[in-house]
């Protein structure tokens, strides 16, 4: 009896771990992930990702999308609509419901009305982000919008269903909607720089006025853009360390605030990981991991933590957030880190003479920043607080998806224990 006790312990204490454990987290649905698995879709699935839509899908819980394959997408793209038209359209093939093939040929009363991601952003009017689904004769199911009226196009097959999850159906021609395709009203232009000086972010406008970084700014805004500017506060004790790097050095710095993406709050909750910058080129990482830390949403770059503290806009393509911290690229400054050299005897030190100074210009010689005088701050060095960050983050614990768990080796412990018994 004993032994079956410390057994039944034992495997539920296994079956904890496994459910922590990095392998056994259960991913989230990606839209994109799952056309590519079919050729044929790749000019809709293209267009997902073109409009920003696909994050959207992949923020929902339970969601259908009516995919189009690339014959059926000919004759809108003969339409030459704007990127928001487009989106418009595609929303309306995005329901907000679970409609498996097995649901759709269960509907009762054979009709259901279905309320679609065009008509959740309120720019549809009345019912026209609706699609009526009906259960046709012969084992057909129809698709129209409610603006049409009509049965615009049939069910064709079931490309991957996760059940009551997302639903991945293909359907048989676009759903028209001369009030999707409707051009949008062109948003009014917004100054970046100026926007940021009255809410609390001078410092880091003004060094973004006199930086090339203002025009990769300015070419990604239409396309999407995520901008994360450092409050005065902050900004303004790294003035120093700023004006030490290199021209190139500084556009780096400032592209690594922007993410070249619309990514609103409730996306970047939903969507933790690496990502990438307007500094990411190629070899040239330039990333960040963006983690929620209970209700906060903070910015891990290696060298420090920075938290969201506001929005300055939220006006789709383009947010602003506020940040505590000056995010650090470990590109330009991994030395900040590195562990102090134990000191030297007092005998054997170094002189007031530069042996020592040629050689910490040694160590930054294939970074961009531009060595300072021996008796300056070497730009390599973090804000005071950058260290200790970097050594938080790194204490003992290990991340698994937004959790933290110190000292794993306790609860081996704990295990070896029960089986020991």
């Amino acid at each position: 009896m004993q032994l079956r006790t410390t057994a039944a312990l034992t495997a539920a204490l296994i079956s904890t771990l496994v459910i922590l454990l990095p392998g056994a987290t259960v991913e989230a649905h990606n839209i994109t992930t799952i056309l590519a698995k079919f050729p044929e879709f790749s000019t809709f699935n293209h267009y997902l990702t073109v409009t920003h839509l696909a994050g959207e899908i992949n923020n929902r819980q339970t969601i259908t999308v009516c995919a189009v394959n690339n014959a059926g997408m000919s004759d809108l793209l003969r339409k030459h609509l704007s990127v928001s038209a487009m989106k418009n359209v595609l929303s309306l093939h995005v329901l907000l419901d679970y409609f498996g093939a097995k649901k759709l040929h269960q509907i009762t009363d054979g009709t259901a009305l279905a309320a679609t991601m065009f008509q959740a952003t309120g720019t549809a009017t009345g019912s026209s982000g609706f699609v009526n689904i009906t259960d046709l004769k012969g084992g057909k199911v129809g698709f129209g919008s409610v603006e049409s009226g009509t049965t615009d196009a049939t069910f064709v097959r079931s490309l991957q269903e996760i059940a009551y999850n997302i639903s991945v159906i293909q359907i048989s021609s676009v759903l028209p909607s001369a009030e999707a395709e409707a051009p949008a009203p062109e948003p009014a232009a917004v100054n970046i720089t100026e926007l940021m000086s009255a809410h609390g972010c001078k410092n880091f406008a003004d060094a973004l006025r006199g930086s090339d970084a203002m025009s990769s700014y300015n070419d990604d805004i239409d396309g999407g853009l995520t901008v994360f500017c450092p409050i005065d506060d902050a900004f303004k004790g790294f003035v120093p360390k700023f004006k030490n790097l290199t021209v190139a050095g500084k556009q780096s710095l400032l592209e690594y605030h922007a993410v070249p993406v619309y990514q609103s709050m409730s996306m970047l909750k939903s969507s933790n990981g690496l990502m990438n910058t307007l500094a990411t080129d190629g070899g040239k990482k330039y990333d960040f991991t963006v983690q929620n830390d209970g209700q906060d949403v903070t910015i891990k770059t290696g060298i420090v933590t920075a938290k969201i503290v506001g929005t300055l806009i939220d006006q789709q393509p383009l947010v602003i957030f506020t940040v505590d911290k000056v995010l650090l690229p470990k590109e330009l400054f991994k030395g900040a880190v590195s562990p102090a050299p134990a000191p030297a005897p007092e005998a054997d030190a170094p002189t007031a003479g530069a042996p020592k100074s040629a050689k910490k210009k040694k160590q930054h010689k294939s970074s961009p920043v531009t060595p300072a005088p021996a008796s300056s701050e070497s730009p390599a060095d973090s804000p005071d607080d950058a260290v200790a960050d970097a050594e938080a983050d790194s204490n003992n614990g290990v991340e698994i998806k937004g959790f933290r768990f110190a000292a794993m080796g306790l609860s081996l412990s704990f295990l070896f224990i029960f089986l020991v018994m």
